[in-house]
């Protein structure tokens, strides 16, 4: 009586899938990962993006033009406006010097400008020239460096320090001279006359 199935019952309660639906999709899928693997296989067979080798800056790197300066800025005024560091380069604000010092040394600045994070190696001769330079740089300065000026100057500067210490040396003999002759009666009372000296007045 229990297996008869009854009016209220339905037959077959359990859900029908479509078989053929979904290996169709399930094609579909398959068929675009593989469109996309070949894609990306035919990106790695072309060559890479050569870029230029790091290069040293050739200007100054300006971080003090708006040091100390007021601005207003509103919601129209222009990102290279704003407060901060403006780079034209990346189209971006940083907020203070030093992470806009490590912005332009960084990796994405650097390939906007079309550069590699690679230094070029130098070779011996580079660096032989690059110390002759800098010699020929320290000899050019030891010849501006004149010899007898800079004694002339230690010399008035020695003759001014002694005039100086003379001059001490005299006002400190004139206050306890002073002193002393101020009031010889408190002198004779306390029990002193002098203060041994044997130099006369």
């Amino acid at each position: 009586m229990a297996n008869e199935p009854g009016p209220s019952k339905p037959d077959d309660h359990r859900r029908k899938w479509d078989r053929d639906e979904y290996e169709k999709i399930a094609r579909e899928r398959i068929d675009k990962e593989l469109e996309e693997l070949e894609e990306k296989e035919s990106k790695k067979k072309e060559p890479p993006v050569k870029r230029e080798l790091l290069k040293r800056r050739e200007y100054k790197v300006d971080l003090e033009s708006h040091l100390g300066k007021s601005t207003v800025i509103t919601k129209t005024t222009p990102a290279s406006q704003m407060g901060g560091y403006y780079c034209n380069v990346c189209d971006c604000v940083v907020k203070d010097s030093i992470n806009f010092l490590d912005h332009i040394n960084g990796k994405k600045h650097q390939r906007n400008l079309g550069m590699s994070m690679k230094v070029e190696r130098s070779s011996l001769d580079q660096v032989k020239k690059r110390f002759e330079s800098n010699k020929r740089k320290l000899d050019e300065k030891k010849k501006e460096y004149d010899f007898e000026a800079r004694m002339d100057e230690l010399r008035e500067e020695e003759e001014k320090q002694k005039a100086y210490r003379r001059e001490k040396r005299k006002e400190r003999k004139r206050r306890a001279d002073d002193d002393i002759d101020g009031d010889p009666e408190m002198a004779a009372m306390m029990g002193f006359s002098g203060f041994g000296s044997s130099k006369k007045k």
